[in-house]
């Protein structure tokens, strides 16, 4: 049990403040006047020595869409061939389940490539205009 003991470096000895000469005396570490020195001093954020304030100068108007953007995951016609199999119905869930895309409520959007798609039927997926092409040429159908 003797031989258990901190390693080193890893107990400090508090710094002992304004207790005389032989530590930090004096000031304590404050510097010597002004308002960071006295006890309760400094300013509350933000605040700007008086200036009139960045939150308060900066207009604070108009309207912010981000809440309400709508992201959808990229899915490639080469993807779908290699996933699904001929005549395959395919919504959003469908591509989750299969881990085509990521998170409870990412949508998909397809886009075209260099590939030629099988026959799928979309349901409430976007898709590309080339996409939406090649997919009816193949003989799909998008809802």
């Amino acid at each position: 049990m003797a031989e258990l003991h901190a390693p080193e470096g890893a107990n400090k000895k508090k710094t002992v403040v304004g207790r005389g000469a032989s530590s930090k005396g004096r000031a304590c570490g404050r510097g010597h006047d002004g308002q960071n020195s006295r006890s309760g001093g400094g300013v509350r954020p933000g605040f700007e020595g008086g200036q009139m304030p960045l939150y308060r100068r900066v207009a604070r108007r108009g309207f912010s869409n981000y809440p309400f953007k709508k992201e959808y995951e990229i899915v490639s016609l080469s993807s779908l061939n290699e996933a699904f199999e001929e005549d395959s119905i395919i919504t959003n869930q469908v591509l989750r389940d299969t881990g085509l895309i990521k998170g409870t409520n990412s949508k998909a959007k397809i886009l075209s490539d260099d590939s030629t798609p099988l026959r799928f039927t979309l349901e409430g997926i976007k898709v590309s205009a080339s996409a939406a092409e090649k997919i009816k040429a193949a003989g799909g159908e998008i809802k």
